[in-house]
């Protein structure tokens, strides 16, 4: 119950933080130039919120690590990989083929944390051969303490990543009052909005909603 309320317990402004990597280049990855527009429209949204952003040859594993540890709220723009065999060692991929593995976000100590907006592919791929088919970066963002996250079942499309984005970050940060608690709602006002753009099924269907 103690956690439930935790959960509930949104942000204020005297302690807002947000982290926003891109990564639109990765060796031996498809390029995700749209990252960077992800990036901008969060900036938009957030207004004179404090948003600290990594792009490119800033997004080291390192660098991450410690911007998680300040902000509450991390969106991530760059590829993603699942690992079915050993699924700690599922990764976001960051510069210079860095890897940050699932053991990393786990094992480090993020006091901090609230929401997590996972704009890469495969972080909420299940499995049939693992438990329940639900250990994943997702899943794995839960145990570390996110609250809430917005994550993707499998491969997106580059170009429909900012308009999500753009659509979510208006609701969370309506009025500059951050409230994490929306994710859901604001995650399903894009894909409608996607929807109704008539995108096809395999450009919004991915995104998803766990956590509070």
């Amino acid at each position: 119950m103690t956690a439930l309320l935790d959960a509930q317990r949104t942000t204020t402004l005297h302690n807002f933080q947000l982290l926003a990597i891109a990564q639109p280049s990765t060796p031996g990855q498809s390029a995700l130039p749209h990252t960077e527009q992800e990036l901008i429209q969060i900036r938009k949204r957030a207004g004179n919120l404090p948003v600290i952003t990594l792009e490119g040859q800033d997004a080291t594993v390192e660098r991450v690590v410690q911007g998680m540890k300040e902000c509450g709220w991390i969106h991530l723009a760059c590829h993603g990989t699942q690992n079915t065999t050993h699924p700690t060692k599922s990764a976001l991929l960051l510069q210079d083929g860095g890897r940050l593995e699932l053991s990393e976000i786990i094992k480090t100590p993020l006091p901090n944390a609230e929401f997590a907006f996972m704009s890469a592919c495969q972080t909420a791929t299940g499995d049939k051969d693992l438990s329940e088919e639900a250990v994943h970066l997702a899943a794995g963002m839960l145990l570390a303490g996110y609250k809430g996250i917005i994550a993707t079942m499998w491969s997106i499309k580059d170009k429909d990543a900012p308009l999500v984005a753009d659509e979510v970050y208006a609701s969370l940060l309506e009025d500059r009052q951050p409230d994490h608690t929306r994710a859901a709602r604001a995650l399903h006002q894009a894909v409608r909005h996607l929807r109704e753009q008539n995108a096809p099924f395999a450009s919004w269907v991915p995104f998803i909603h766990v956590g509070m």
